[in-house]
């Protein structure tokens, strides 16, 4: 099912520019954009895939990574296909780089009643890059806040999106996990076929208004330095330290062969971005202490792997020292 699009301008009178993210591309009759789900048919732009999803599931909040949000809940999790970026080392690149694959078609109503039916308040748009499926995005974030003002609407996302319709779609928004590849705009442009700047404009837009967590994979030699985390963790915690950031580790996947990164190097760059950051987390590796702590060394929220439970926390503050805990619990 197709729509119109709502980013879009003329050009000449069979050329539009869509003008939904910083790719602006510039479509003539028949061409389908970047991200492959925009397409000029007749002079005007159309989402090709509106309410048309990929995958659907219900999943622990802290596989988004949240783990300031709600920890422990239980989330409705949706995606379609497409992306914005094109990256070398994306895991789900069977959806964001390919659209030839069975969708189902979705329906806000339909999903309102599968979250209350299942007793959760939290809906995320995932798996691909959400942005990109703006008008479903919006249209559904639109209508459960509508429906119940106690319904919690999460995105992750590239962060790749100009600053109009980021605003637009904001007030429907809760909270958002944005990928920080890298610090280098040449990581962007040769392994993303993108630029470094809009995210991080997004990052400190979307902190103004909603919760924000920031996830960084890293790959060893491109972008594993200690001087980079350095300085992703110095850039993030000049909006505010105590936004949480997660320092994952790299699977080979898709078009990029390098072997996976070490643990060793994954807890080396936690220790270093901790000395900016109040909340830094290692993922994708096992063995390891995934509990949120305060700065007291209070314990607040006991994690194990996608379970959690918040133990230290009471009305926003650690129950030992009173420090209020960045978050929603």
């Amino acid at each position: 099912m197709k729509i119109e699009a709502r980013y879009y301008k003329t050009v000449d009178h069979d050329t539009l520019q869509c003008i939904l993210c910083p790719n602006l591309c510039v479509l003539k009759n028949n061409e389908i954009g970047s991200c492959k789900t925009r397409q000029n048919i007749d002079s005007k732009l159309y989402q090709l895939f509106y309410k048309m999803a990929s995958s659907i599931a219900i999943d622990p909040i802290e596989k988004k990574p949240l783990y300031h949000f709600y920890p422990g809940s239980k989330i409705f999790s949706i995606g379609t296909v497409g992306c914005s970026f094109h990256c070398m080392f994306c895991q789900n690149y069977s959806i964001s780089q390919f659209t030839d694959i069975h969708l189902e078609q979705i329906d806000e109503k339909e999903i309102f009643e599968i979250m209350k039916e299942n007793k959760i308040n939290l809906l995320a748009f995932t798996y691909n890059e959400p942005f990109i499926w703006y008008e479903t995005v919006y249209d559904i974030s639109k209508y459960l806040k509508e429906k119940d003002k106690n319904i919690k609407i999460v995105l992750v996302s590239n962060g790749y999106i100009n600053s109009k319709p980021l605003m637009d779609l904001l007030p429907y928004i809760d909270a958002i996990n944005i990928d920080l590849k890298s610090f280098q705009n040449d990581f962007y442009k040769n392994f993303c076929d993108g630029k470094l700047e809009p995210v991080l404009q997004t990052i400190r837009t979307a902190a103004k208004y909603i919760h924000i967590e920031v996830t960084t994979l890293i790959i060893p030699t491109l972008n594993d330095s200690e001087q980079e985390i350095r300085a992703i963790a110095d850039f993030i915690s000049s909006i505010d330290q105590d936004i949480p950031l997660h320092i994952s580790k790299y699977y080979p996947y898709y078009k990029l062969n390098i072997p996976p990164t070490s643990t060793d190097t994954i807890l080396k760059l936690v220790d270093v971005a901790k000395k900016s950051l109040k909340y830094v987390y290692s993922g994708n590796i096992s063995s390891k202490d995934d509990s949120t702590y305060c700065t007291c060394g209070n314990k607040l929220i006991d994690r194990h792997g996608y379970n959690a439970k918040t133990i230290g926390i009471k009305e926003g503050v650690c129950m030992d020292c009173g420090e209020k805990i960045y978050g929603k619990f």
